[in-house]
């Protein structure tokens, strides 16, 4: 099965896969509407048997929403048009809601919304999960909102957005063999001539959630909220202090240690329980040690220029036999996480 999120216009799209049956059934009059779109463009993913997902969405700035009551406000509405993912226990919808996000907040758009039949609950859940609450009803559906304007202190309905106040700040330093791997949103400028060796559009890559092994003394003293500044270190093609960025935010959901897995496999149904398909194979592309982090990942919207780290706080990775040395006591390897007050 493919895992690449793909864009396609409307006309490139075989409207007889049976994926469509349902919105058809739902939607009288889909299919003309399908066609009149013609060449705007969606986002789809392709499974052997055929389309899996698909997710259109709309400008509708400066508009009043159309049939809904109570009626929604006029601002910079991005509308959900149509959203369907085939998910079959993956974890796929929520790379799309990361898809709704970046978009969002790329075109600067103040709210989301999308309409939504109540018997679509995996959805709707899954929405909520992310912060989307039901404000009004248009016909039979569910008009779902998610306002880009408030925090309301959970990490996950808070998402893409984080808090600063009140909470601990530090720097992580990731090597850039790992960082783009882990952050392709964040890739230099500089590594955009080899993206796509870089950066493949698959589950590990492209995830609202991010999983790193370290082995670093200091991870213990991390909590849950608190917020880690990913800093990309040099990769020795030229002065530090034009090639060691500050590219990306991520806020801690969890911290686990390797004392809590009885071994490879549950870590890997751990892992599982929040990324799609993550695999013995995909594991040596991230450091291995003693601590595991997990949270949310939030791009930053401008790259910031960091000092280069002393030599003795650089991190010492290397890709190392898990099921060989999942229970050595001591790795002989450093990283760096240190509080900032910023």
């Amino acid at each position: 099965m493919s895992e690449i999120i793909q864009t396609k216009r409307f006309n490139e799209i075989d409207l007889s896969d049976s994926f469509f049956e349902s919105l058809k059934s739902d939607y009288p009059g889909f299919e003309d509407w399908f066609r009149k779109k013609d060449t705007e463009e969606v986002l789809v993913q392709y499974a052997d048997e055929g389309l899996q997902a698909f997710l259109y969405l709309k400008d509708e700035s400066g508009l009043t929403p159309e049939g809904i009551n109570p009626p929604l406000p006029a601002k910079k509405w991005l509308k959900v048009g149509t959203f369907k993912i085939d998910a079959h226990r993956t974890r796929l919808g929520e790379r799309f809601i990361k898809k709704i996000m970046d978009f969002a907040i790329y075109g600067k758009y103040e709210s989301i919304y999308v309409t939504i039949f109540p018997k679509q609950e995996p959805l709707i859940k899954m929405l909520q999960k992310y912060g989307f609450e039901e404000q009004a009803k248009k016909g039979d559906e569910l008009v779902l909102v998610k306002d880009l304007s408030i925090l309301k202190d959970d990490i996950l309905r808070d998402y893409p957005l984080m808090s600063i106040k009140n909470r601990r700040k530090y720097i992580l330093s990731i090597y850039p063999k790992y960082h783009t791997r882990l952050f392709p949103d964040s890739i230099l400028r500089t590594e955009k001539n080899v993206r796509e060796e870089l950066i493949k559009d698959v589950s590990y890559t492209n995830s609202i959630h991010k999983i790193y092994l370290c082995f670093m003394p200091q991870t213990a003293e991390l909590r849950h909220g608190d917020l880690l500044a990913i800093y990309r270190t040099s990769d020795g093609l030229g002065p530090a202090k034009y090639r060691s960025v500050v590219t990306s935010i991520c806020q801690v959901e969890e911290i686990r240690t390797k004392d809590e897995f009885n071994d490879v496999n549950d870590f890997i149904n751990y892992t599982n329980s929040y990324l799609d398909k993550v695999s013995v194979e995909s594991l040596p592309i991230l450091p291995v040690g003693a601590c595991v982090l997990s949270g949310v990942i939030a791009d930053l919207p401008v790259i910031v220029q960091v000092g280069e780290l002393p030599s003795e706080c650089q991190p010492q990775s290397e890709n190392v036999d898990l099921d060989e040395h999942w229970g050595t006591a001591e790795f002989n390897t450093q990283n760096y996480c240190k509080e900032y007050d910023i």
